[in-house]
C-alpha cells in the first residue's frame, strides 16, 4: 500500500520536482510556527507566565490554529508520500506522529474542560491540577515533535 502511495503521480511529482518538495517543506514550518507557537504561549499563560494576557486571545485564535494544523497535515501527508516506505518504518517519524497526537489530546482536553468565562469563551481554570498537567504535558509534546521532526533526516 505505501509502494502504491510512492507510485502516484502527485508522490512522483513532490520527490522529484525542483520546488514541490522545498515549498511543502517551508508551508510545513510555517503551520509548524503558528500551531506550535500559539499553543505554547497559551500553556505558559496557563502556567503562570504572560499575567497582563487576556485568555479570551487564545480563544479568537483558534480558527488560525486549526488552519494552520490543516495546513501542516496537508503538507506533512504531501511530503510523507513522496517517501512514504522509509517513513512508515522511522522511529523519529512515528515518533514524531505520537507526540503531535499527545499534543491535540491536550489540547483538545484543555479546551473541553474549560469553564465559561464572561464572554463565553471557554477559559480552562488555572488552579485546576488537571489543566497544569495538561499544559506541562502539551509543551513536552510539541518540543518533542520537533525534535522528532529533525531526527527524522538523521537517524535511519
Amino acid at each position: 500500500m505505501l509502494a502504491t502511495l510512492e507510485n502516484t503521480s502527485l508522490a512522483i511529482w513532490v520527490g522529484e520536482s525542483l520546488w514541490a518538495y522545498p515549498s511543502l517543506l517551508a508551508c510545513h514550518i510555517v503551520g509548524l510556527a503558528i500551531v506550535v507557537g500559539l499553543l505554547t504561549v497559551q500553556d505558559l499563560k496557563l502556567l503562570g507566565f504572560f499575567q497582563g494576557l487576556d485568555y479570551q486571545v487564545f480563544s479568537n485564535l483558534t480558527p488560525i490554529v486549526i488552519a494552520a494544523f490543516c495546513l501542516n497535515a496537508l503538507s506533512g501527508f504531501l511530503l510523507f508520500s513522496s517517501q512514504a516506505s522509509y517513513l512508515a518504518t522511522s522511529v523519529p517519524f512515528l515518533a514524531k506522529l505520537t507526540c503531535i497526537a499527545v499534543g491535540l489530546i491536550c489540547a483538545i482536553s484543555m479546551r473541553a474542560s474549560g469553564k465559561r468565562s464572561i464572554a463565553g469563551a471557554p477559559e480552562p481554570c488555572t488552579s485546576d491540577r488537571l489543566t497544569l498537567f495538561f499544559a506541562c504535558i502539551s509543551l513536552f509534546a510539541w518540543t518533542g515533535a520537533i525534535i522528532a521532526g529533525r531526527l527524522i533526516a538523521y537517524i535511519f
